[in-house]
């Protein structure tokens, strides 16, 4: 059989992994219409329907999902080495696609590549703010960045912050007639705020340990939110207590906007790592990227 053209193949795989020739189009810089008449001359040349489309969607046929999940990987792979080649310029480049949570992506990201972004002007970084624990090799991210205990055994981890803790915290107002609790099960007759996680299937039970007893406690409330800014606004406001990243909390509780509770049963846990897969080639860009996000200790 003749050799298929690479570009063909290529625009055969965005429209595959996208569901769209919308979509597909834009990232590769063409018009649906040239789009549409590279897939048809493919699947003309092999003799087989690769795409089923309607006026709705796209997928891929038995064929399509074979010829996605034979070439995506090999395709993918020499995008990394011909990235990898910019070792052979004076200055890294490329892009970096990174998915983190708000708070990794605004207290540990953020600050990093604003000192480093400035002297590497062909470097692009992409950061993707994500509670769920995306698959970054599905969904080609360079990295992700998680708590500790959440990285998988097949993947190389960095760390990049400290050891963390977390913090239950509420205004001074909302305990002008509640009393403090003194242990977690209290918590059930407080107002909470809450949090929902893609990964946690639904509304994420608060965790506490002290002297080796680990309670996690379904706690009620009038409010959920999915990102710590609307949480933290919540409590501060005096509609509930929330449960935050103790650094995200620190300048409230040290000004006395915020009070703290059950500190005694708030240990340190694993702080945020860099993963990305084992048999991954890195590239400088990528290097760069990730000596500047690890941590070096207290500065």
């Amino acid at each position: 059989m003749p050799r298929q053209p690479i570009n063909d193949l290529i625009a055969f795989l965005a429209v595959a992994r996208e569901r769209s020739f919308t979509k597909a189009a834009a990232q590769l810089g063409v018009s649906q219409s040239a789009l549409s008449h590279t897939i048809r001359g493919l699947e003309a040349r092999l003799g087989l329907r690769l795409l089923t489309r309607t006026t709705r969607s796209v997928s891929t046929t038995e064929a399509g999902e074979r010829l996605l999940v034979s070439i995506g990987p090999r395709l993918d792979e020499i995008d990394r080495e011909l990235a990898a080649l910019t070792e052979f310029r004076d200055k890294p480049a490329g892009t970096i696609r990174i998915t983190a949570g708000e708070d990794a992506a605004e207290r540990i990201l953020w600050p990093a590549l604003q000192r480093l972004l400035p002297d590497y002007p062909d470097v692009h970084v992409e950061v993707i703010v994500d509670y769920g624990l995306t698959d970054i090799v599905s969904e080609r991210y360079d990295a992700g960045v998680r708590l500790g205990e959440q990285v998988g055994k097949d993947m190389i981890a960095v760390r990049i912050g400290p050891e963390m803790r977390m913090a239950v915290v509420g205004a001074p107002g909302y305990f002008a007639t509640r009393k403090l609790p003194l242990t977690p099960q209290e918590l059930t007759e407080h107002n909470c705020i809450n949090l929902r996680l893609p990964t946690h299937g639904g509304i994420y039970a608060w965790e506490f340990e002290k002297d080796g007893r680990e309670v996690k406690v379904r706690v009620e409330g009038q409010l959920v939110f999915n990102n710590i800014a609307l949480r933290l606004n919540a409590a501060l406001g005096g509609l509930g207590l929330a449960c935050l990243p103790e650094d995200a909390v620190a300048a409230d509780l040290a000004s006395g906007r915020l009070v703290q509770v059950l500190a005694d049963w708030c240990p340190l846990f694993a702080g945020y790592h860099l993963y990305y897969p084992s048999r991954r080639q890195t590239s400088p860009a990528f290097a760069l990227v990730a000596d500047a996000l690890r941590y070096r200790g207290p500065r």
